[in-house]
């Protein structure tokens, strides 16, 4: 079978003296139809001639201030019948072809006699284009001929061809060259080569006539059958020459005339030794030909096609993804198991679907611009349970076949079905290469789409759409098991996310080899040599006689230069110590939050912290940097690598399961100097989950904001995942109810359609789905009439006024108020919501903005809504619903420490001991103000509060007062620090002790301080006392002495420079403590 197509023609030759040549014009302008409408078929037999392309024509010698272009057409002669193809721009040499026609060409070939001494010629002409728009001359550039095969070479009723042959031109000129000869040999070396094609058929109906019809001339356009021909097993004979791979390729597809009147007689068509021979017999000497390989398999058309394909990649279909996952196989493998010709996973999976009266027919060429593959395959669905046993028919077409990526157009009818005939399903698969992200193992990704393309209007069209998606998806559920029997899957989030973080989780290095990269340096080396040498110079030397001040047991260096190089040893020996010492508390150094493990189920967030380069110094030299991770209220920190700007983590950090899906994870980088310092930030960034894909975020470089950030180019290495562990439909109809119970209005799934409308439009994800869209005006200088969409992660709003686009989007979370504003003549009358958004936040909107405060708040105002009230009750519920999800979480997150920290008490209640701890005196305070009045600020009464909201405590609460033992009470006090106290916000759980003084003059509180959410909080507990006495003088007066000491529950190199940082902010904030109450009194007792 052979579906001929290039193009059709008709003509008749000298015995039909009252025929016209009618020249039809073609559907594409790669088809051509040349030929009369009607071609009596008296004794006649009709040789078809193909003009397919040349290559290797001579350069045009083209003077570029003087000539445009070169364009080439072919001139085709039989006898007296003579055609010309179209003229096409010539392409450069090594551009593949230099000239395509793609064109067919029927000439009626009479009786034997009348046969004899015609030939076929074909001529190449060149004519060259002026810069001004004239025509230059045409010249001939080589031309083949060939004698025409007498009318008794083919039987009535059958069919002789030669497949597509590669002939070479030969010089024209003067008439027939004789050949042979070094210098013609050259000559036609230069003239290049032409693709033709024959075939001759004789009509069995001595007195039928053919009549083109639009319908039949139309199908000339599915045009060159791809096939496994076994109709050429004898076309050794002709001798082809095979030039080239391509010229291979394209010599093995069988061309035919698609005219049905001749399909129907040509059932069993076969090559025709006798006519090749012929054709041969008068080519040998003139052109190069060898055999041309009869197999036109599946895979050279592939070959083909891969030739021929664009580096474009067409976007998914705006029905949505219908299915979608990555497999452990080349990409040519897959697309070789899905549509290569009686594929065994097709067998197998319409035997599993019941899926019966299969035809498939082969893959055929489309000659459209570029030329592309396609086949139909027609069969009887089995019965579902949404809908009956209907026929099916699909026609399938490559739209891209690199050898890497493929994409294949399926577009599907169904008749049979209600409305059958109203609507079409169109499929859209992709098959993209992918190198495995670990050990560069190779994997496919396979993403298909779907559309209802509706044929007409009707009624009917969300149901339509509704049951073709659950429909589909039923369908892609037996497509899905089907192949992970040929091929292994690889859930592309789940295996390399496990894959990644394999090698974070264990010690990638020993303890030997990570001590032999630290003390692998100048100072270790030279240290370890110099001690070596010493101690060998002391064996080696003999003791000496006692000299000067020296006695037994105190020898002491006898020159300068001895006393030189002890004072090095021991320099280089300290030096020495401190790194073992550093390396020792480093190698047991871990944060906080590596490797906690999340909970719940929802969506998941895992941010793997590998390394950071370039890191900006500090004014001290040298770097102890960590970095804070938050995202949806939930902080998690690193641990603290020591002195070093190319920092190397390797630390694993996942958060907690999120109901909503995050948008924006906040990264900051500190440099460490103590938990109560104003820690100093080295450079910050922002990752939109809206802006990345997965690929992306799975190993992605983050380059630091910030002054030393930008000016050390620091950049921040995180591979990031976030899995939605309920699946999507779940995921959205969870939200959609939980939004109906805050807004009071039922809240509708959107169509695939339109939720994949609004991803394109905006750019987002998958998972982001579509709420509500209003139809209203920005209100700018001028109104402008858009359209607003809403979305569980964004606002966005489109217009599109006269061509000149307006669209921009920011986040629910960059939202600080909306407002509802009166109607005004600005807002033609209508009630408008005003967008007001954090400092320095939604910046990429910032074309749409109203105006800007001088807080650097952008403001976006809509107005004209069609109703106001659904529209603005909608909007103003997600808001609420999102920013209190986050506070909520945000609180989640502080009770469960609190719960932690209750145990805590406990063990402090336990080991408390007060005399264990060395304190020291920081602070010595005189008060004007009565001891007893002094101690009213540890009451628990409005002095205490007033106190502690002064100097920065948040939260503040305390217990009453209880005895403990006889002489001493005890309560507990809980409350957060401000920003300006610690960068971190810690929390501090208190236990304290009050008992009289020794002397009795006076009080003393014993604080026991636990402090959370600050870097090695675990480490150590802060015990502060106050001894507050009465000082005797004419006027009431006290003293307060404020004393802090440490108890350390674990050993860290830090110890030293904690202990600073806390002795002097807890003791500063202690004194100032003190004062606030002394002001607080002194006020109340003179006003």
């Amino acid at each position: 079978m052979a579906a001929a197509g290039l193009s059709s023609g008709r003509a008749h030759g000298p015995p039909i003296i009252h025929a016209r040549c009618h020249t039809r014009k073609p559907r594409n302008r790669n088809s051509t139809f040349k030929g009369p409408e009607n071609l009596p078929l008296a004794s006649h037999v009709r040789l078809y001639g193909y003009v397919l392309e040349a290559r290797g024509l001579p350069s045009p010698q083209l003077s570029p201030a003087r000539w445009a272009a070169a364009f080439c057409s072919t001139r085709v002669t039989v006898g007296k019948q003579r055609f010309r193809t179209r003229e096409v721009e010539a392409a450069d040499a090594g551009a593949g072809p230099a000239a395509a026609w793609n064109e067919e060409f029927v000439f009626a070939v009479g009786a034997e006699e009348a046969a004899e001494g015609e030939e076929f010629e074909v001529a190449v002409a060149r004519r060259r284009q002026r810069r001004g728009g004239g025509r230059g001359g045409r010249e001939v550039v080589g031309a083949v001929r060939l004698p025409v095969p007498a009318g008794s070479a083919a039987a009535p009723g059958e069919r002789r061809s030669v497949p597509p042959t590669w002939f070479t031109l030969r010089p024209v000129g003067g008439g027939r060259r004789k050949e042979g000869g070094d210098d013609d040999a050259a000559a036609a070396a230069d003239c290049g080569k032409i693709l033709l094609s024959f075939s001759l058929y004789r009509e069995n109906n001595d007195n039928a006539v053919v009549h083109m019809s639009p319908s039949s001339s139309s199908r000339s356009d599915t045009d060159v059958e791809i096939e496994r021909s076994t109709d050429m097993e004898h076309s050794g004979s002709n001798g082809a020459v095979v030039d080239s791979p391509r010229s291979r390729d394209t010599a093995r597809t069988s061309l035919d005339n698609s005219d049905r009147s001749i399909q129907a007689d040509s059932n069993s068509i076969t090559e025709d030794d006798d006519l090749a021979e012929a054709i041969a017999a008068t080519t040998n000497g003139a052109s190069d030909t060898e055999q041309m390989a009869p197999d036109a398999s599946f895979e050279e058309a592939m070959e083909v096609m891969k030739s021929r394909s664009t580096p474009d990649m067409p976007e998914d279909l705006d029905g949505g993804i219908i299915f979608e996952h990555t497999y452990l196989v080349e990409s040519k493998e897959l697309n070789h198991l899905l549509f290569r010709p009686d594929s065994q996973f097709f067998k197998e999976l319409r035997e599993l679907q019941g899926t019966i009266d299969y035809e498939e027919q082969p893959w055929t060429w489309k000659s459209k611009d570029p030329p592309s593959l396609t086949r139909t395959c027609q069969y009887t669905k089995g019965a579902s349970k949404f809908m009956k046993a209907v026929k099916t028919s699909e026609e399938q077409t490559y739209h891209k076949a690199d050898g890497k990526n493929f994409v294949v157009m399926a577009r599907v009818r169904t008749p049979e079905v209600p409305f059958g005939n109203c609507f079409a399903v169109v499929l859209l698969y992709k098959i993209i290469h992918s190198t495995g992200l670990s050990g560069g193992e190779e994997s496919a990704h396979l993403t298909v789409s779907y559309n209802v393309e509706f044929l007409q209007s009707t009624m009917m069209r969300s149901m339509i759409e509704g049951s073709v998606r659950d429909g589909l998806k039923e369908n892609f559920e037996g497509f899905a098991e089907v192949l992970s029997r040929h091929v292994k899957l690889a859930d592309s989030v789940g295996m390399d996310k496990e894959q990644l973080l394999a090698p974070l989780q264990a010690e990638r290095q020993t303890i030997i080899r990570l001590a032999y990269k630290y003390f692998c340096n100048f100072t270790a080396v030279s240290t370890v040599l110099f001690t070596l040498y010493v101690l060998v110079h002391i064996l080696l030397s003999k003791p000496g006689p006692l000299m000067g001040l020296e006695f037994n047991g105190l020898d002491l260096p006898d020159s300068f230069g001895e006393l030189i190089t002890a004072g090095i040893l021991v320099l280089q020996l300290e030096r020495v110590l401190n790194m073992v010492s550093h390396f020792v508390q480093a190698r047991v150094q871990r944060g906080s939050d590596h490797g906690v493990k999340a909970n719940g189920d929802g969506w998941l967030l895992t941010v793997a912290l590998l390394e950071a380069t370039s890191l900006p110094p500090v004014s001290c030299g040298s770097v102890d940097p960590y970095v804070v991770f938050s995202c949806n209220g939930i902080t998690r920190t690193s641990s603290v690598q020591l002195q070093t700007q190319e920092p190397q983590w390797n630390e694993i950090m996942e958060f907690d399961a999120m109901e909503e899906p995050p948008a924006v994870l906040d990264v900051e980088v500190f440099n460490f100097d103590g938990p109560f310092d104003l820690a100093i930030s080295l450079g910050h960034a922002e990752i939109n989950f809206l802006k990345h894909t997965s690929v992306e975020l799975a190993d992605i470089w983050v380059p630091l904001e910030g002054k030393l950030a930008q000016t050390c180019q620091s950049r921040l290495h995180l591979r990031v995942f976030l899995e939605n562990t309920k699946g999507p439909e779940t995921s959205m109809r969870e939200y959609l109810s939980k939004m109906e119970k805050e807004v009071g209005k039922k809240l509708h799934v959107r169509s695939p359609h339109r939720n994949s409308t609004f991803q394109k439009l905006f750019s987002l994800p998958h998972e982001e789905f579509l709420i509500a869209d209003y139809a209203c005006s920005l209100k700018r200088k001028l109104p402008l009439q858009g359209r607003l969409f809403v979305s569980a992660r964004i606002v966005g709003f489109y217009a599109n006024l006269f061509g000149h686009k307006t669209k921009f989007f920011f986040l629910w979370e960059d939202v600080e108020e909306i407002e509802v504003l009166q109607p005004s003549f600005t807002t033609v009358g209508t009630p408008s919501l005003l967008f007001t958004l954090k400092s320095g936040r939604g910046l990429d909107a910032k074309s749409g903005a109203k105006s800007q405060d001088k807080e650097g708040r952008l403001k976006f105002q809509f107005h004209s809504f069609a109703s106001f009230s659904k529209a603005s009750k909608t909007i103003i519920g997600l808001w609420k619903t999102k920013s209190s999800a986050i506070e909520q979480r945000a609180k989640m997150e502080e009770d469960q420490e609190e719960d932690v920290s209750s145990v805590d008490l406990d063990d402090v209640h336990a080991v408390l001991s007060i005399g264990d701890v060395p304190l020291s005196k920081e602070y010595t305070l005189e008060h004007p103000i009565d001891a007893d009045l002094l101690m009213g600020v540890f009451d628990g009464g409005p002095l205490e509060t007033r106190t502690m909201s002064r100097v920065g405590c948040l939260d503040y609460s305390a217990t009453p007062w209880e005895a403990a033992r006889p002489g001493v009470v005890e309560r507990h006090v809980s409350y957060k620090f401000n920003r300006y106290m610690s960068i971190f916000g810690g929390e501090v759980v208190s236990t304290q002790l009050k008992f009289p003084a020794e002397d009795g003059c006076g009080w003393a509180i014993h604080d026991v301080v636990t402090l959370h959410n600050v870097p090695f909080g675990d480490y150590f507990r802060v015990h502060l006392r106050y001894n507050v006495q009465s000082v005797t003088s004419e006027a009431p007066s006290s003293r307060c002495e404020i004393l802090v000491g440490i108890e350390w529950l674990k050993s860290s190199k830090f110890q030293k420079r904690i202990a600073r940082n806390i002795c002097e902010k807890l003791a500063h904030r202690a004194k100032e403590v003190l004062e606030a109450a002394g002001k607080e009194i002194a006020s109340a007792v003179s006003g």
